[in-house]
Formats: structure tokens, sequence, C-alpha cells
């Protein structure tokens, strides 16, 4: 017998489901055997490892005024674990599968940020608001970074984080004292609202170009 139209129809999107590559971001909340996955990969603490974290990164070129925002990272819950694993000791699979929480899967996000010659550690200014005045010269705030307007989306939609924070960075010389070289920002967000296939970290800093790094959420677990 043959088929009907709509049995057709039918057939043809099932097979279209099983064979199309999946386009949505990736997957969550994670299965035991993916934290177990993750585990194990992280323990490796090996090139594979690294490698497979690289992507995960995207390094930016030099602006050419302004702060340098050197790199964005955006870990999903399969890389933080991973990276977790990776750096801990003494650690098992039953730890790992213990502590992690299903409803409290995240994407976090990580921002460097270096100060440059345009936008340095230490500040050029006039002594007094007078006309003509010598100009003085004062630190930077450690917390410049509360300058930089940060912005996660999806589909053109802004995205509220549960987490934003930044620290300063120093290079610190024996016996000479410590100067301020940039700031690491740190972005949590709930992985449920990740469900395109892309999302894109927009950084606006105080000075300089603005800058959009944009991830592809098929590429990544």
């Amino acid at each position: 017998m043959r088929p009907s139209r709509p049995h057709q129809f039918l057939a043809i999107l099932t097979a279209g489901l099983f064979l199309a590559p999946s386009t949505l971001a990736f997957s969550f909340p994670l299965s035991e055997e993916s934290v177990r996955e993750a585990y194990f990969l992280g323990q490796r603490r090996d090139e594979s490892m690294a490698l497979f974290l690289a992507r995960y990164k995207q390094t930016l070129r030099p602006p050419g005024t302004g702060p340098y925002i050197s790199s964005v990272e955006l870990l999903t819950p399969f890389a933080q674990l991973v990276h977790l694993s990776s750096q801990r000791s003494n650690y098992s699979a039953q730890q790992a599968e213990k502590e992690h929480r299903r409803d409290d899967e995240t994407v976090a996000i990580t921002i460097e940020i270096q100060l440059t010659n345009f936008y340095g550690a230490i500040i050029a200014q006039p002594t007094s608001s007078r006309s003509g005045s010598p100009m003085g010269y004062k630190l930077r705030y450690s917390n410049f970074w509360e300058d930089f307007d940060v912005q996660v989306l999806v589909d053109d939609k802004g995205l509220e984080p549960t987490l934003f924070t930044g620290e300063p960075n120093y290079r610190c010389v024996y016996d000479g004292g410590c100067i301020l070289t940039g700031a690491t920002l740190r972005l949590e967000l709930p992985a449920k609202l990740f469900d395109s296939d892309s999302a894109t970290v927009h950084v606006i800093p105080p000075e300089g170009p603005e800058v959009f790094a944009d991830f592809d959420l098929t590429k990544l677990r």
C-alpha cells in the first residue's frame, strides 16, 4: 500500500530530525554521564584538555587607543566542570557528581582588561581649575573596571547576570612595590537563558573602541 501524503510528510520530517545536525545551544542540565566525562577530562591536565578549553576563549587584538580588552572567555556548565576538576587534587568522580547541582547551572564569563600607554596606571590632570595651570599626576583607582559596561546578548536581547564583579591586577617587583596593570571581570548567568545557537559579549570601555565577542554555542558543550 502506498502511504498517504500526510504520512509521507511525517516520515520525511522525522528523518530530517535525525539526520540534521543540532542547531541548538550547548546541552543542559548535565546528565550524570556528562558530569563524569567532564571530571575525567579535567583530571587529564594534558594538551587535549587545554585544547578543549581553548575553544571557549577569544583572544582579541590590541586597540589603537584606550584600554586593551585582551580576552573574553565563556564557560558552559560542562566546561566549568572540566576546569574545576583540573584545579582540584584529591578529587573524585563521586565528589563531582555529589557537588553538581543541575538547577544551579550557569554560564561563567571572564573578561581580561590590560592598561595601555593610552589608558595607563598614571593619569595626568591639571593641578587646579585655573587656565594654564601646570599638569599633575595621580594613580588610577583600583576599581577603574566599574567604568566598563558589559552586555551579554542572545538574539539581540540583553541578559541580566546574577553576578558581576571585578578585581584589579598588579605587577609587583621585589622591594619595588606594585603597579596596577589591569583588571579581571567575572559574570555569571543562568544557563537556561542561553536558548539560542549564539551569544555575544559586548564590552563598552570608557575610552577607545567597543568590543564584540561572538560565540557559536552549537560548537560548545
